[in-house]
């Protein structure tokens, strides 16, 4: 199993995740990034916009991996951050990062396997 490093504002963080799962976070966050675009589409019409519903997924191994996101609350994909939170029995960390840099996280992990 490799090795998912996610790079944070100040620092990183890397742990143990699955191919096949790091393929399922990519579908979930590709949809978010379609629900965003919509929310900015109507705000760029002046249309009154409908909530979206949140990203809120989680990922149960070594460590249990939770990503939220609201998409109702940024004007832009761009704009979107994520509460990511990284625990077992032993550590709970949780921070706020760009939705940006866990897609390019994401996306340079999955090429390792191409």
């Amino acid at each position: 199993m490799s090795q998912l490093t996610l790079n944070l504002a100040q620092g990183s963080i890397k742990f143990n995740f699955p191919f096949e799962d790091a393929q399922a976070l990519k579908v979930e966050i590709d949809n978010l990034m379609q629900r965003l675009k919509i929310v900015a589409s109507k705000i760029n019409n002046g249309e009154q916009k409908k909530a979206e519903e949140s990203l809120d997924y989680q990922y149960r191994g070594e460590v249990l991996v939770e990503i939220f996101c609201n998409p109702n609350i940024y004007p832009t994909p761009f704009a979107a951050k994520v509460l990511l939170t990284i625990r077992n029995e032993k550590i709970r960390f949780s921070t706020e990062t760009e939705l940006t840099r866990i897609v390019d996280d994401l996306r340079q992990y999955l090429e390792q396997y191409r």
